[in-house]
Formats: structure tokens, C-alpha cells, sequence
């Protein structure tokens, strides 16, 4: 693993607000705002572009955690500016906070968790998956 950056550091992120990320329940829309579930796999993603810089080769992110706050609805169609920032990288694990906004409003306040694991950290896990 690289260590690339330091507490404070950030990445963006920017995503417009489908059909697809509203509130779908057994095929029946709640909804037109972006779910929150929809909104945790995108700031995933966010925190996920340090991993990207971060890993080897052969090395792949898991995400540990991720800890959503959602505070204000997004309509499809509007565009949401994530920005992670660096919060801690202890060992191999990176803790980003983040912030999901529409212009200026607050949509959430995210925190998240991945672990950076070589190969053989991976094939381990999978074991322990496949043993249960």
C-alpha cells in the first residue's frame, strides 16, 4: 500500500441523480429523491478514489464501514457534489468523512471504511465466506 496522502486531504466526486437511484421497493418507485442506499454505494465510491491511488498491484479495497447521516432530500435530476476527506489511514485501513451537497444545500454526512489487502488477505477471506 502507498501512502500517498495525508489527514486532510480530499477527492470529489460528482453525480447526477437517475431514475434508477430513487427509492425502489419491489419494483414500485416511492419515491423521486435519491435513496439513501443509492447514496451510500456513491460515497463508497468517493472514498474509494484514495484507494484507487493507494494500492498495489495486487492489493484490492473492502469496505469496513459506512455510517450515513441523510439530511435532505436530492430530486432525480439534480447533481451531487461529494467531497471525501481524509480522516485517518491507520495500518491499512483509510477513514474518509464525507460530504454529499446539492449547490449548497447538505444532503448527507458520511463516514466510511476500507481496507487495502493483498492477495493473499483476499483468497483468506473468501475461504472463511465459502466455509459457512
Amino acid at each position: 500500500m502507498k501512502q500517498l496522502f495525508r489527514h486532510g486531504d480530499t477527492k470529489e466526486f460528482y453525480k447526477t441523480v437517475g431514475k434508477k437511484d430513487a427509492a425502489i421497493f419491489n419494483g414500485v418507485q416511492l419515491h423521486p429523491y435519491y435513496s439513501t442506499y443509492a447514496l451510500a454505494r456513491d460515497a463508497e465510491w468517493t472514498s474509494r478514489l484514495f484507494v484507487l491511488d493507494m494500492k498495489e498491484v495486487d492489493e484490492e479495497g473492502i469496505g469496513t464501514f459506512i455510517d450515513i447521516k441523510h439530511k435532505s432530500p436530492a430530486p432525480v435530476g439534480s447533481e451531487v457534489r461529494f467531497i471525501a476527506t481524509l480522516k485517518s489511514v491507520i495500518y491499512n485501513e483509510i477513514i474518509c468523512t464525507i460530504t454529499a451537497k446539492v449547490g449548497m444545500r447538505l444532503i448527507a454526512t458520511i463516514e466510511t471504511g476500507q481496507k487495502i489487502l493483498n492477495e493473499e488477505e483476499l483468497e483468506s477471506l473468501k475461504r472463511v465466506a465459502n466455509s459457512g
